[in-house]
């Protein structure tokens, strides 16, 4: 019997339903307590589930398929089983792109030899047995007949479950439809077809003009604006918006307008990043429409602005593909500042000040921030900045205590305190030839274990507020006097989003288009020139 295909096919489903999916099993739980009330509607449940993995793996069941694809999936399963569990993460497309644009440095972050474990346990001992097992197989007419037949029993299975028990399923995929995000393989395959589709409509992209107008209004001096893209910031870990622990000794001593109520667009990188960049909506936005269109760098090239990125991060996620000044520190290796393929924030500042002394004309930088990028938060400050002890320094995260990991996570806002502070002092050595300013937004939140959830990624809808709230601070020179500063105090408190940003950057330095909106500029109405 074992050797009929399809019924190892039947075993194979029911083991994914039962051994790999536990992240998706006490969601439902959660929701549903397990008890003798819902006791049927948990078999149901997982009837439907082995059902529909059994027909997944049906559509590939032919002679020299079944193999290799099932022990690919042992594997792959295995290892998103692990990082759902540990992390309490959904594997959707955004999260595979995250995937494949992850540099080794990162991650190596998330390595451990509990994956390997968990690997070889879940995913290696099934791929030996499916390897040396000998399936025996009909003519291919008969095959073909029989895979009907048990696909048509399979969907009768699923729809006779769905009538027999309506009443809860109408429940469960109106009121709970997040809960299926957490099946495993079903939800990752039918990301990985999503993330594929996307790629491949990605391909041929035109790339629209965007502020064709831009003309930059020339004040008594140049602009020098930096903007720091900070990295998985959260809001309520900044001393400066109430949090108990002075995380910001630094900046509370300089004279810099907090804003306390600003949202991302997205909860990774690789959305927020460009979004924020870009002149679309989070509303409208999408990979394919920020790839479509030039972004707020562009314009402000376009206007006359000198440009230059400087990367401490992955990259820039499309936002500086068309800036010749691109720089990532990891790959200069700046000495005092880069160790063991770990660089500090603080290497983005070596030899700025030459760069910025070169040419005095109106200039944006970008320092983008290695920031509190997680899970191995104590990386990412120098040891001296250990001020909040213990720390967590695994990257298992669920085996720390909480207070060790948000020591960890504090102590890396600590230093991002720092990393501002000496920004500033930059920017005022340059006060004699520019009107210098600062904006620092981080590009998302971070979870630290909260409801079981860690990191970010989560899709925007069901992301908790601490991935979604970020910490955003802006800072003036003292003869700044394009704007009234105490009016943009007042207003600091007022909700805004990383929609806000692209009119608010091409307002501050003064670039002209009909791409700008004054309503989206949060320093408009403080405006004075």
């Amino acid at each position: 019997m074992f050797k009929k295909s399809q019924f190892f096919i039947l075993l194979t489903s029911i083991f994914f339903s039962a051994f790999y999916n536990d992240l998706f099993w006490k969601k439902v739980a959660v929701v549903y307590p397990f008890g003798t009330a819902n006791i049927w509607y948990f078999i149901s449940l997982f009837i439907v589930l082995s059902s529909v993995i059994y027909i997944v793996l049906t559509l590939i069941n032919f002679k020299y398929i079944l193999k290799p694809v099932l022990i690919i999936l042992f594997m792959i399963t295995a290892s998103t089983s692990y990082f759902m569990n540990s992390y309490g993460v959904v594997i959707d497309d955004q999260m595979i792109n995250n995937l494949f644009e992850t540099q080794v440095a990162e991650a190596n972050d998330l390595v451990s030899w509990k994956l390997f474990f968990d690997l070889f346990i879940w995913g290696v001992i099934p791929s030996i047995i499916v390897y040396f097992m000998k399936f025996e197989y009909r003519t291919i007419g008969k095959h073909l007949l029989y895979k009907l037949l048990y696909l048509f029993l399979a969907l009768l299975v699923i729809v006779a479950n769905l009538f027999t028990f309506s009443k809860f399923y109408t429940s469960f995929f109106r009121e709970h439809k997040p809960i299926r995000y957490y099946t495993n393989p079903t939800y990752y395959l039918y990301s990985f077809g999503k993330f594929i589709h996307n790629k491949y409509q990605n391909r041929n992209i035109v790339v629209q003009k965007t502020g064709l107008d831009a003309k930059l209004v020339e004040g008594k001096k140049p602009k020098l604006l930096i903007l720091v893209v900070g990295e998985s910031a959260r809001a309520d870990h900044f001393s400066l918006n109430g949090y108990k622990r002075d995380t910001n000794p630094y900046l509370s001593k300089e004279n810099i307008i907090n804003f306390d109520n600003f949202y991302s667009c997205g909860t990774e990188t690789a959305t927020s990043v460009p979004c924020m960049f870009s002149m679309l909506k989070r509303s409208d936005f999408s990979i394919r429409a920020g790839l479509e269109h030039e972004n707020l760098l562009d314009v402000a090239k376009r206007a006359g602005v000198r440009i230059k990125w400087i990367d401490n991060n992955s990259d820039s996620k499309g936002v500086a593909t068309r800036i010749k000044n691109v720089v990532n520190i990891r790959t200069k290796k700046i000495e005092h500042f880069c160790d063991s393929g770990e660089c500090r924030d603080e290497a983005m500042l070596v030899g700025l000040q030459k760069f910025i002394d070169k040419d005095t004309k109106d200039t944006i930088i970008v320092l983008h921030q290695m920031g509190n990028h997680g899970p191995a938060y104590y990386k990412r400050y120098p040891k001296k900045f250990e001020r909040f002890k213990p720390v967590c320094k695994s990257n298992q995260l669920q085996e720390c205590s909480k207070e060790s990991i948000i020591n960890a996570y504090d102590n890396a806002i600590s230093y991002t305190d720092y990393f501002l502070s000496k920004t500033i002092d930059l920017l005022k050595k340059s006060e004699t030839k520019y009107d210098t300013a600062m904006i620092y937004m981080s590009d998302h939140g971070e979870s630290l274990g909260e409801k079981g959830v860690y990191l970010h990624a989560m899709p925007y809808f069901i992301a908790p507020i601490a991935q979604r709230h970020i910490a955003s601070v802006a800072w003036f020179g003292d003869k700044f006097d394009h704007i009234d500063k105490q009016c943009v105090k007042k207003i600091a408190n007022k909700e805004y989003s990383q929609d806000n940003y692209f009119s608010t950057v091409l307002g501050l330095m003064g670039i002209k288009t009909k791409v700008y909106k004054k309503k989206d500029d949060i320093f408009a109405t403080c405006r004075k020139d």
